[in-house]
């Protein structure tokens, strides 16, 4: 794990991946950027074939942004701009051409975009109550898991009202709704990876095919096979 001084956006331009950082993990896949701001211990991990890149904020820029980790859609323009100011497989300053006042207006032109697309919900919050944290550790082990927050109560000494309470206060969603997320960025890892929807679907833990591809088309904004498609002509 390390930090920054200064805030940052990650990208990929081909490939997913994954910011884990001390509030919970980010999933960045095509067409997404993930900010982390100044001083969160974070670190990160490619799924696939990934080109990353980076662009860290000044100061006066990363205070435009949310002061928390968040996703981001990346509009056409804005991954241009990204492409522009990094170098393949390279970090900030990497790619040379610009002045530092022609960066600075691209790099203002960056942040606009960006606040001008709502959050994604890509971002999985990571329970600090010991509870949450146990159902969460068997969930990340076996995403298909379907056990009932009831069962999984039973299994760690905890109701379920107390439990569904927790996630409210302290994730801000239900169970089912941090499960869904939860298991949608393994399909996205997956599918990175190569696997087929229907293969990704089962292991995911849906029922069948097509409620994972709505599931999915409801949080990524296009179905599995259409990403699967834009990853692989982005590489």
């Amino acid at each position: 794990m390390r930090s920054h001084a200064r805030g940052h956006l990650v990208y990929a331009a081909s490939g997913v991946l994954a910011v884990h950082t001390e509030r919970g993990t980010s999933v960045v896949p095509a067409n997404r950027v993930a900010w982390t701001p100044a001083g969160f211990t974070h670190y990160h991990r490619a799924h696939g074939d990934t080109d990353m890149r980076i662009v860290f904020l000044a100061p006066s820029l990363a205070r435009l942004l949310s002061d928390h980790p968040a996703v981001f859609l990346a509009s056409g323009l804005a991954r241009e701009v990204l492409l522009a100011l990094t170098g393949p497989r390279n970090y900030d300053d990497a790619a040379p051409g610009y002045s530092g006042s022609a960066r600075s207006r691209l790099l203002r032109v960056l942040v606009d975009e960006l606040r001008e697309t709502h959050e994604q919900p890509l971002h999985l919050p990571e329970p600090r109550d010991d509870r949450l944290r146990a159902i969460a550790w068997m969930l990340h082990a076996t995403p298909a898991d379907s056990t009932t927050l009831a069962e999984l109560g039973k299994a760690i000494g905890a109701s379920t009202r107390t439990l569904s309470r927790l996630f409210r206060d302290e994730l801000g969603m239900t169970f089912y709704e941090w499960r869904t997320q939860l298991r949608i960025h393994h399909a996205l890892v997956l599918l990175a990876e190569g696997h087929s929807t229907t293969r990704t679907a089962y292991a995911c833990g849906w029922s069948n095919p097509s409620s994972f591809i709505a599931a999915f088309t409801n949080i990524i904004g296009t179905t599995p096979g259409r990403y699967r498609i834009s990853r692989n002509s982005a590489e």
